[in-house]
C-alpha cells in the first residue's frame, strides 16, 4: 500500500531506530543517511551500525550499507532498509522523499527545513512545526511522549538522562579522556560493581553498580572527554540489550500517526 511513498530518516540512532522499525513494519520503504562514524552507544538496537558492521538486524528488520544509490534502490526492492553514509543530505534530491524524518538527536536544528520533503517531521527539542518542520513529535519522557505537536515546539532539553531503578547520571559510562574505546566487555555482558568495562588510552573505565552492559561505542570512533559511550542498565534483563526500548517506540508510533494522519502522504496514494 505505500510503496509509493519513499522515506528517509536522517540519523540511525537509538530514537531514530524506532521510527525506522515501526515505518518499515508499516510497509514504507525507508533509506537512512548517517555519518562516516556515528556515535551510537545502543548499537544492537540501532539500524545506523550498519555503516560499521555492513548490515543490522533490530526485531527482523534489516539495515544494509549501501555505497551509492544504485545499491541503496536494491536493497529496498529485497525489502531491507539501505543505509548511506551522507551527513550533508546530497541524496535527498535524488531519493525524492515524500517523507523526511530528522531523527538526529541533535537538540538543534542542523539545517532541515519545511520545504525537504512534503511531509517533514523533526523529533524532540530544536524542531517548530509549522515553521521548520510540519509536525514533532515529542522525545522527553512523561506524560507526552510520542505525541504529534502541529504548531509549537516540543519540551527543552533537560540534560538529565531517564531514571532507570533510581538511576540516573551513573547508569550512563562517559569517556575520562580522549582516544579510542578499547572494549574489555560486550554488550551484553553482566558487569559486578567495580568490574572493568573498556579502556581508553590505558585509562580504565569500571562499573559503578552491578548491572547490564546495554551500550557501548564502538571502537572505530575518536571521542572526547565527557562524551556518553556507554550505558549501564540496572535491571540486568539481558533482552533489553537487544530489543526496542519503550521510549524509541513510542516515539516511532507518533511518527507512524504523524505520516498516515498527513494530508501529503495521502495524495501520493492516489
Amino acid at each position: 500500500m505505500f510503496s509509493s511513498v519513499p522515506v528517509v530518516v536522517r540519523g540511525g540512532g537509538d530514537l531514530a531506530s524506532g521510527v525506522i522499525f515501526r515505518l518499515r513494519r508499516a510497509g514504507f520503504p525507508v533509506t537512512v543517511l548517517e555519518l562516516a562514524s556515528p556515535l551510537l552507544v545502543r548499537r544492537t538496537v540501532c539500524f545506523g551500525d550498519a555503516v560499521y558492521e555492513g548490515k543490522r538486524t533490530v526485531e527482523g528488520i534489516t539495515a544494509r550499507l549501501a555505497h551509492d544509490l544504485a545499491e541503496a534502490q536494491a536493497v529496498t526492492q529485497r525489502g531491507d532498509v539501505p543505509v548511506l553514509i551522507d551527513p550533508d543530505g546530497v541524496t535527498l534530491s535524488a531519493l525524492q522523499p515524500v517523507v523526511l524524518i530528522d531523527a538526529r538527536m541533535e537538540k538543534r536544528n542542523l539545517g532541515t527545513t519545511i520545504h525537504d520533503a512534503p511531509l517533514v517531521i523533526g523529533l524532540g527539542p530544536g524542531f517548530t512545526a509549522g515553521v521548520d518542520c510540519h509536525a514533532v513529535v515529542e522525545t522527553n519522557r512523561g506524560h507526552d511522549l510520542g505525541r504529534v505537536i502541529e504548531s509549537g515546539s516540543a519540551e527543552a532539553d533537560t540534560g538529565e538522562p531517564g531514571a532507570v531503578l533510581n538511576r540516573t547520571q551513573s547508569r550512563v559510562l562517559r569517556a575520562p579522556t580522549a582516544g579510542f574505546v578499547q572494549p574489555t566487555r560486550v554488550i551484553g555482558d553482566l558487569i559486578g560493581e567495580g568490574e572493568e568495562i573498556a579502556r581508553i588510552d590505558g585509562v580504565s573505565i569500571s562499573a559503578p553498580f552491578t548491572g547490564m552492559l546495554r551500550g557501548l561505542i564502538h571502537a572505530r570512533v575518536h571521542v572526547w572527554a565527557g562524551l556518553k559511550i556507554g550505558d549501564l542498565d540496572p535491571r540486568a534483563d539481558r533482552r533489553h540489550c537487544f530489543t526496542l526500548s519503550d521510549k524509541s517506540l513510542a516515539v516511532g508510533g507518533g511518527v507512524l500517526e504523524a505520516v498516515l494522519a498527513s494530508a501529503a502522504v495521502r495524495a501520493s496514494l492516489r
